[in-house]
């Protein structure tokens, strides 16, 4: 199976990659097919008939009717990106005349060509690590440039952030991609947003910048750091795990409940749909992530308030949350059992960000909370008189005021260090899902 790191690695540059990522998406596409020995599917460009574009899946040797001369083209980057993220979108099983002529022309000799392809693969392979070197020092001379980008923020001051131009965090963002950091390029992109936008803004600034300055640290002494910690440094920079690494994997099988599920769009059309699992006997969450594009239906999912027994692979973190499921099967639903009072939430919580510095919300349960009105904002009381605020975007407090009666419920959300967020409620025994939750 392929991923997207095994198709960066194959890429001639960060041009050529960047221009795949755009060509991912399947409406670019039409004839769009796969099976064990071939990817294909014909691309829409600029000539009047779209270019026929395959791969080899045994090789990933690719062939394209387009005029570049870059090897692998973007279009055939583009249809493997879209072969390891979407391959459900690839429906075609049976390959046009032009695919099998192409490959039957690849099978002659076998011979020779057994020849061929072992020179070929260790061809790859010092081209994958020279690559591979090359992003190493991109992202080098990238963290260089924004470790004196934060010294001149933090010289000019808070009033000269408030006021940049829209330039000031383009450049610097664009900075980051071109470096093949789009994680870096992501928190420069929120940090930009935060000026004037609450009023203590100035803390979550200052708290932004010092994440991307401990970023910068980190990477600088990665070897010193545990795996966990180097998994989370290079997944917070834009590097992704091998999914063939990630299925090999050993996981927590266990009783999972559905607690949430949000679905979000961005700018470029791309939807991704998150669900929260909450574990009967680890009281560990999970986190899912799905994605389609536009209208694209997603794979089938999960139903909020229901359970499953299954094995949740994680993704390597020092405090591991996104996973992925092996072999649901479903299993009647549960109430979830989490921290008792919200002294023990927190300090767990604080352990968490002890181990992962980086965390900017973690999925909590916490029980025998009542919800309260003080002012402007909502509230939530445990039986120990601790008050936690709610997060100033939580829109359903009314709702879930009237869920509870003024009685203690239990509570599924995200704790971002200063609020909670409530996703989903569980009173008397009844799931009642929240805003952001579907």
């Amino acid at each position: 199976m392929l991923s997207t790191d095994q198709v960066q690695a194959l890429a001639p540059d960060a041009a050529a990659f960047q221009a795949a990522q755009r060509l991912k998406a399947v409406h670019h596409w039409v004839h769009l097919g796969r099976n064990e020995a071939a990817l294909w599917g014909e691309c829409r460009g600029s000539a009047a008939q779209p270019y026929q574009v395959k791969v080899d899946v045994s090789n990933l040797v690719s062939a394209c009717t387009c005029p570049s001369r870059k090897l692998p083209c973007k279009h055939a980057l583009g249809l493997m990106l879209l072969a390891a993220e979407a391959p459900d979108q690839l429906t075609d099983t049976s390959p046009p005349d032009w695919v099998s002529d192409w490959l039957a022309k690849r099978t002659v000799r076998p011979s020779a060509k057994t020849e061929t392809s072992t020179t070929e693969r260790v061809s790859r392979q010092k081209d994958a690590e020279r690559r591979a070197a090359r992003r190493q020092a991109l992202a080098e001379t990238g963290l260089e440039t924004l470790e004196t980008w934060l010294h001149d923020l933090l010289r000019h001051g808070l009033a000269f952030a408030q006021n940049a131009p829209p330039s000031f965090w383009r450049e610097q963002t664009a900075r980051l991609v071109d470096a093949q950091l789009p994680g870096a390029a992501r928190l420069v992109r929120e940090l930009s947003e935060l000026p004037g936008r609450q009023e203590d803004w100035p803390e979550r600034f200052l708290l932004g910048m010092a994440r991307l300055h401990l970023l910068i640290r980190a990477w600088r002494r990665l070897e010193t750091l545990p795996p966990a910690s180097q998994a989370d440094v290079r997944a917070l920079l834009g590097w992704s795990i091998r999914q063939d690494e990630l299925h090999a994997g050993s996981g927590l099988t266990d009783d999972w409940l559905v607690t949430a599920q949000t679905l979000e769009e961005d700018e470029t059309g791309l939807r991704t749909r998150t669900t929260w699992l909450w574990s009967r006997a680890s009281r560990q969450a999970a986190k899912l992530l799905h994605f389609a594009f536009k209208h694209q239906p997603f794979e089938p999912g999960l139903l909020p308030g229901s359970a499953v027994r299954a094995e949740a692979v994680y993704y390597p973190s020092a405090v591991p949350v996104r996973a992925i499921l092996h072999h649901p099967q479903p299993v009647a639903a549960f109430l979830p059992a989490g921290w008792p009072n919200t002294e023990a939430m927190l300090e767990a919580c604080a352990e968490a960000l002890g181990a992962n510095p980086w965390l900017e919300a973690l999925p909590v349960v916490l029980e025998g909370v009542i919800p309260i009105r003080q002012g402007e904002n909502w509230l939530v009381v445990d039986a120990d008189q601790a008050i936690l605020p709610l997060s100033r975007r939580f829109a359903s407090g009314w709702a879930l005021l009237a869920l509870s009666g003024g009685h203690s419920l239990t509570l599924f959300g995200l704790w971002d260090g200063a609020s909670l967020h409530p996703m989903a409620a569980w009173h008397e025994g009844r799931y009642v899902h929240l805003e952001g939750s579907r």
